[in-house]
């Protein structure tokens, strides 16, 4: 695996979704390497957070989902080669952004001083408001007011108004109490910050130090600030310059305007907090609370040249991610009807998505569509092209979602559970034209599923998830020969395939834990037969079995007891080779 190139680095991702009044964190710090030309599988049951973790790469989490931390780098050098045509207004938007990149330079000669300045009127502004504690605990106070609230106004909306008649009025009575003391809460704080500001202002002693320590930072920074701009500074500030060109170049002049001045104003903000500009990093953070950064590579007279960096989690606009969805990373799901649009036929849905992301005309969108239609195993293309999907089997209609999804020779599929619906003989079809393809198209799959069947079949690599982490990590040979983690030796266990005559089937008890809630612990504790106290206690961090292979549980602690897997997938080589024809 070193000698692969990682396409996607995802590093510490937290997302979450905002429900009835609520917060749902459905993925929990995710850090996870994806390769160019591997095929890695996504594991886990229902909600385990297999399809939302796929969705951040595409753009597709619902309305109420969002990135909460976390960056997602997509290394893809063909889409982050940029060029940019110098033409005179180029030239004057660049020259602009030097002139204030040097104007602001000057605040960077005083930026010890003024966090000092900020600290002082932090410590002022602590003093005069609630103390970290009382603040705490009258937020997790209003907050489980409000999750009181909710959870009364979701069950009233579920009462019969003809039968629970006594029961909705109980429950609107309950929800004007929670509303009353919501708001009392909010006083009682308004209250203790403003009782906190009248004994700070009536303070002599301390209100003279502060001016006088407050006087003297403020004379020292107008000092300091005066000073004469270093000639380092002045050439990185031109390179600056035209990475704010490279970086707003490809939008529109209006949103350009827009998106320069953002960048203006932040790198101000850098410079004045004294954020080291000549480190890649923290340049790049700055220019990602606006829009993707540009490295600035080389130029000529005529244009301007740089590499992006592609950090997906941070997309901020929809003309970005045009570029990327369908194009570089095109996804497969589940029922291929909610892919297909049933008014209209095959061939213009396939030659459509062709005329949008390549430069061709219609004549060649319609060979590269029956060339598609060929490869994905559609009998008599030609005749078939001007079908409606209704026409086509659910075997064919994946197909031919697999060739709209293939149709711009992405370099990630994200394959969504995509053969649940298809019978046995139908899905074993998919997956090896899936595997079949990825040869010929150099793509990288990532398979989501419950079907450790298909994992086997299909994956180089596993990825075990539950409630919203990864809790193992490995080859296929490693999760499936020997795996680490209670919860992956649970989901083998329950494999009807390894089941033996005349036993019961293995299933895992219990559910998985609330998500609204945070969770104290290994979050697979309550339903853990080989629990420890530690798992109640703290999370367990992601211990290294090989090279290749990870799992997060405390029972590869080397304090902890031995603990062999259950014997039901000892040596369980031999079933699998027969079960799953590996």
């Amino acid at each position: 695996m070193e000698e692969k190139k990682v396409l996607l680095s995802v590093r510490d991702l937290d997302v979450k979704f905002k429900v009835r009044g609520r917060t749902l964190t459905a993925i929990r710090g995710i850090s996870l390497d994806i390769y160019e030309n591997e095929s890695i599988a996504i594991v886990g049951e229902s909600g385990s957070g297999k399809s939302v973790f796929t969705k951040t790469f595409a753009g597709m989490l619902d309305s109420n989902g969002f990135i909460d931390n976390g960056s997602i780098i997509f290394n893809d050098d063909e889409l982050a080669d940029t060029v940019v045509k110098l033409n005179g207004t180029a030239r004057s938007l660049m020259d602009k952004c030097k002139r204030k990149l040097d104007e602001y330079a000057r605040l960077e000669l005083g930026a010890a001083t003024y966090r000092e300045i900020l600290n002082l009127e932090s410590e002022k502004n602590e003093k005069c408001g609630l103390s970290g504690e009382e603040r705490q605990a009258l937020e997790e106070e209003l907050r489980e007011l409000k999750q009181e609230r909710a959870d009364t106004f979701n069950r009233k909306q579920t009462l019969d108004p003809s039968k629970e008649k006594d029961q909705i009025r109980e429950a609107a009575r309950l929800i004007k109490e929670y509303d009353a003391k919501i708001k009392d809460l909010g006083r009682k704080g308004e209250r203790m910050a403003r009782e906190r500001k009248q004994a700070v202002a009536g303070d002599a002693e301390y209100m003279r130090r502060y001016n006088e320590r407050s006087a003297q930072l403020h004379a020292q920074y107008e000092q300091e600030i005066k000073g004469e701009v270093p000639q380092a500074v002045l050439r990185r500030n031109e390179v600056l310059a035209k990475e704010i060109y490279l970086s707003v170049g490809r939008y529109g002049l209006k949103k350009r305007l827009q998106l320069t001045n953002q960048l203006l104003k932040a790198l101000k903000k850098a410079m004045q907090l004294g954020v080291d500009l000549d480190d890649d990093g923290q340049r790049s953070a700055v220019f990602d609370n606006v829009a993707f950064r540009v490295r600035y590579l080389d130029e000529t007279p005529e244009q301007l040249h740089g590499t992006c960096i592609l950090n997906l989690a941070n997309v901020k606009y929809a003309k970005d991610w045009t570029k990327i969805r369908g194009r570089r990373i095109a996804t497969v799901f589940q029922d291929p009807m909610t892919s297909l649009n049933p008014i209209i036929t095959i061939g213009k849905q396939i030659t459509s998505i062709i005329l949008k992301h390549q430069e061709c005309t219609e004549a060649e969108a319609r060979r590269r569509a029956l060339e598609l239609m060929h490869k994905v195993g559609i009998p008599n293309a030609a005749a078939r092209f001007d079908d409606y999907p209704f026409q086509y089997s659910g075997g064919m209609r994946q197909r031919i979602v697999i060739a709209i999804a293939l149709s711009c020779q992405p370099k990630i599929l994200i394959c969504d559970e995509p053969t649940t619906a298809l019978d046995v003989t139908i899905q074993a079809q998919i997956l090896q034209l899936i595997k079949d393809l990825q040869k010929e198209f150099n793509y990288t799959i990532v398979f989501i599923t419950h079907d450790l069947g298909v994992v086997a079949n299909i994956a180089d690599r596993v990825a075990v998830l539950y409630a919203g982490q990864v809790i193992e990590l490995g080859t296929v040979r490693e999760v499936f020969y020997d795996p680490r983690h209670p919860y992956t030796w649970a989901l083998l266990s329950s494999l009807p395939q390894l089941a033996q005559k005349n036993t019961k089937l293995y299933s895992i008890t219990g559910t998985p834990p609330s998500l609204y809630n945070q969770i104290v612990g290994d979050a697979f504790a309550p339903r853990n037969p080989y629990c420890l106290e530690i798992d109640t206690l703290a999370e367990p961090p992601m211990f290294q079995v090989s090279d290749t292979h990870f799992a997060k549980t405390w029972l590869l602690d080397p304090r902890a007891p031995k603990i062999e897997k259950p014997e039901g997938i000892r040596d369980i080589h031999e079933k699998l080779m027969a079960a799953f024809n590996i």
